[in-house]
């Protein structure tokens, strides 16, 4: 079956892409199919906004379409930054201004429990939809450590282990990941369907 990924997030592709690698799935992305549609994320919640994504891309390309709505809740923030992770630090903010934000959003306080949040849609040119959530609980550091990964995993230490996202390999980071959990689900998904049209 052919499958597009409905982002132009390179990270994500490359872990959904290391994820899904083995199954008899083609990825494709929005790079082999120009033209296609910018989806406004004005949703309420991940779910909202992952359908529009993906239902958006199966009617232009014609093709099965997975989106992938994703953030950050902050206990202490009442689940702030959330559905505006990307963009906490304002339009066009980069990961590097957002993690700034975050920390001094959160100077001087202790409890610093977080979850990450994923949604994935995988949504048909018929109209079909189906979503997947993936969850990884933690807590929030003081300071960015490690190189790898992208977003505000430089912060984040999964429960249970004393590095961040960013400091794991990316293996490591896709066993325990919101992205990892919702994909194993769409991994059981796919390979249940043995009609390539479902």
């Amino acid at each position: 079956m052919e499958l597009i990924i409905a982002t132009g997030n390179k990270k994500k592709i490359e872990e959904i892409k290391r994820i899904t690698e083995d199954l008899d799935v083609k990825v494709l992305t929005l790079d082999d199919f120009p033209g296609s549609p910018e989806v406004e994320e004005d949703g309420k919640s991940f779910e909202e906004n992952a359908v529009k994504k993906a239902t958006a891309v199966a009617d232009y390309a014609g093709i099965a379409a997975l989106a992938d709505d994703s953030g950050i809740e902050v206990d202490a923030l009442n689940g702030a930054p959330g559905i505006l992770s990307a963009r906490y630090a304002g339009e066009g903010a980069d990961d590097r201004r957002n993690v700034l934000k975050l920390l001094k959003d959160l100077q001087g306080v202790e409890e610093r429990g977080a979850r990450f949040v994923c949604c994935l849609a995988l949504a048909f040119p018929d109209g079909r939809v189906k979503t997947f959530f993936g969850y990884a609980g933690g807590a929030i550091g003081t300071e960015p450590r490690g190189e790898n990964g992208f977003g505000y995993d430089p912060l984040f230490y999964p429960k249970g282990h004393d590095r961040t996202f960013a400091e794991m390999t990316d293996e490591e980071k896709d066993s325990l990941s919101h992205r990892g959990n919702a994909l194993k689900q769409l991994r059981k998904f796919l390979e249940q369907k043995k009609n390539p049209n479902f």
